[in-house]
């Protein structure tokens, strides 16, 4: 297996914050549970590669990763990092030399955060938790996130839940209080969750079971990246790549028209061994799996994707999911969606989607592409 040269921008396992350390589908990355997972490398020009997060926190001390670009005639592409939702947020600009412009959208991830930080007692979700048993008005932005997790809830008969919060809080991977809880406090729990009794009248939220969360971790990244590069867009951007983390979006694709090269980790193995490399222009790819975030207790591991149904780590053949579309809201949502349903389930429902493509990393590292994959994205190797 080729190794290329890697810069780590992932999502580590004992990250402190709400943001990025979510623990299910629904918790990716605003409370202590979840994980989305890409590691960013280069590759002459640019090179990306997917990673589970690792286990070892990302430190705000840690060297800045700084891609190796070519040059542009006219144009030195620049790139910033910063520890930002507790994770290495990096944006490279090929087109533009304009560093205020990556400042701005530094500034985005902090306005975001504060609006949907499940622990900031001024964030809205924050509000909205403690608050929705009697209704609560939310902002527009955490309106139309809360619409897409709802949407993505029904799409999956609640294979994807946004109200996990309850059972997340119990498992609290990512952190040094993670611990398998007992039956009866994961009983308890599965009594407050279920998407169903969330109402969404407009702007007004409202719990309709007692004890109820809400946790954005598994889309918040996203709808981030997709604010994030409408912003670039905006100030004349036209070829960039935003990592938020892990969520790894394309702006158009580089200056010379070539393609932007992303590497899938191979499972469990070193992180800069890959299992496939495929070149995309102005899309998204997000992956979800099970061989960073988890721990061990008598033997058995316990991953971080819960099923709602039943309280545990949902236990099928996979071991990641990628999803390659536009956006990266909808990438991260169904990364989680699909790993949750299934191989077989999972594939039919990207198939069923327009401009959607997935592949599934099975057990025995058998790479299982959805139709239409191969036809619409370049597998390099």
């Amino acid at each position: 297996m080729r190794k290329y040269h890697m810069i780590n921008i992932i999502k580590h396992k004992n990250q402190k914050s709400d943001l990025n350390n979510n623990s299910n589908q629904n918790k990716g990355f605003f409370t202590k549970r979840t994980i989305k997972f890409l590691t960013l490398i280069t590759l002459s020009t640019v090179m990306l590669t997917f990673n589970a997060c690792a286990k070892k926190t990302p430190s705000k001390d840690s060297p800045e990763p700084t891609p190796t670009i070519a040059e542009k005639e006219g144009t030195t592409p620049i790139s910033k990092s910063s520890f930002k939702l507790n994770t290495v947020v990096s944006i490279t600009l090929y087109d533009s030399e304009d560093e205020r412009i990556i400042d701005e959208a530094f500034q985005l991830c902090d306005y975001y955060e504060n609006l949907l930080s499940r622990t900031k007692k001024e964030s809205e979700i924050y509000q909205l938790n403690e608050k929705a048993h009697n209704s609560y008005t939310v902002s527009d932005e955490t309106k139309e996130l809360l619409t897409k997790g709802f949407l993505y809830s029904q799409l999956s008969d609640g294979a994807f839940d946004l109200t996990l919060e309850p059972l997340t809080s119990l498992w609290n991977f990512g952190s040094s209080e993670e611990r398998l809880p007992s039956p009866d406090e994961i009983k308890e729990a599965l009594t407050h969750i279920g998407y169903q009794y969330l109402k969404l009248d407009g702007n007004t939220i409202t719990f309709e079971k007692d004890g109820m969360g809400i946790d954005l971790g598994a889309i918040a990244k996203g709808y981030i990246a997709d604010k994030i590069k409408e912003f670039l867009v905006s100030k004349g951007v036209n070829s960039a790549i935003i990592n938020l983390g892990g969520n790894i979006l394309c702006v158009g694709e580089k200056p010379d028209g070539s393609a932007f090269k992303v590497g899938i980790q191979k499972p469990f193995k070193d992180r800069n061994e890959t299992i496939a490399v495929i070149e995309i222009r102005d899309l998204t790819v997000v992956s979800s799996g099970i061989y960073e975030r988890f721990f061990t207790v008598d033997g058995k591991n316990y991953h971080h994707i819960l099923n709602p149904s039943t309280g545990y780590p949902y236990e099928n053949d996979l071991t990641s999911v990628t999803i390659v579309t536009k956006e990266s809201v909808d990438g991260d949502a169904l990364s989680t969606t699909c790993f949750a349903l299934g191989l077989e389930k999972g594939m039919k429902l990207i198939e069923s989607l327009p401009d959607t493509y997935a592949v599934f990393i099975t057990s025995d590292y058998e790479l299982h592409y959805t139709k239409g994959f191969k036809e619409n994205i370049k597998i390099v190797e």
